[in-house]
């Protein structure tokens, strides 16, 4: 069945390839996004040009999709104001969440959505706990929610820092940061593999008022992806191994991408998404999973490198200091 679907969003790492799927299905796609995206869109996705603090936004409570795919809310403040706004003009929400609002360090090897939501360290992540209980204690509003896990496309999956930067420190046989070992279990999925089961919930009613997530079924460590990604540029990857408290210690903005996430095994059940939507293929291939993410970079590393960042100065001195402690 043909549905009317709007997206908040429509050209970012995830919500691109769920739009081409949607159309593919043979829905009618209209995105709302700010136009300051140099993506192509597909052809027939109609578009209206603002943001969630635009007069557009607020007009869209006047109209009536079968539809409504948020990819481009983050706090409770914005989810109060879309319930309000779609609330009975809409068949289906669907939210975009996060897999880092499960409690981490896990309690079991395997996350399901039965997996506690709680995240000491990161306030991205209690943001989107608490949207999700925004939706969970109202009745106006049928839902659906989605949490992806880390999902890459045009973004190269680096443990610790800038991804660019990252990169060009492995293309000039400098070290790259990675938390313990290198051997804790995460889970990479390609965009376009996300989206051929998201597509898939939209307008079925057993996904309403539930909650999925969508990933690959293979974790990777990340001695694996940083090997793979400097593979990628003909080059060998230098692991410079430090504990996350240090690190934390030393950049504080770090606490919440590695406490509240990175630095744990992150692997995750999808059987209850299976079970609804079908089998679907998702790569357990580091190189596939990560050839368009090295395409992408590639062409963004032909500019000429910036001035040394502060950010890689502090990553020099971390590893130059961690190097006098050992003995």
């Amino acid at each position: 069945m043909a549905l009317s679907v709007l997206y908040i969003g429509g050209t970012g790492q995830i919500s691109l390839p769920c739009v081409e799927a949607s159309l593919a299905a043979g829905h009618d796609v209209t995105i709302l996004n700010r136009n300051k995206t140099a993506a192509r869109l597909p052809t027939g996705v109609k578009t209206l040009v603002g943001d969630m603090n635009s007069a557009a936004y607020g007009e869209l409570g006047g109209k009536h999709f079968d539809v409504v795919a948020q990819f481009r809310l983050y706090t409770p403040d914005q989810m109060k104001r879309d319930i309000a706004t779609f609330a009975g003009k809409t068949g289906q929400y669907v939210f975009i969440s996060s897999a880092s609002a499960y409690e981490k360090p896990v309690r079991h090897y395997m996350m399901t959505e039965r997996t506690k939501l709680d995240n000491k360290f990161w306030q991205y992540s209690r943001d989107k706990i608490a949207c999700e209980q925004l939706l969970r204690d109202q009745d106006k509003l049928a839902y659906t929610i989605v949490r992806p896990a880390h999902t890459v496309r045009t973004y190269m999956p680096i443990e610790v820092g800038d991804a660019d930067n990252a990169i060009r420190r492995m293309i000039a046989g400098k070290p790259v940061i990675v938390t313990g070992d290198g051997s804790s279990l995460w889970t990479l999925t390609r965009s376009v593999d996300v989206a051929r089961a998201f597509v898939r919930l939209l307008g079925a009613p057993k996904a309403i008022n539930d909650d999925f997530h969508i990933t690959t079924d293979r974790g990777f460590t990340w001695n694996q992806i940083h090997d793979a990604i400097a593979r990628g540029f003909g080059v060998e990857a230098i692991h410079a191994y430090v504990p996350t408290d240090v690190l934390v210690a030393y950049e504080k903005e770090w606490e919440g991408p590695l406490m509240g996430d990175k630095t744990w095994c992150a692997l995750y059940d999808n059987s209850k998404v299976k079970g609804l939507v079908g089998e679907f293929h998702a790569s357990q291939d580091i190189d596939e999973i990560l050839a368009d993410s090295v395409m992408h970079a590639k062409q963004r590393l032909n500019a000429a490198p910036p001035a040394q960042s502060a950010e890689d100065q502090l990553i020099d001195r971390i590893i130059a200091a961690q190097a006098s402690v050992r003995p």
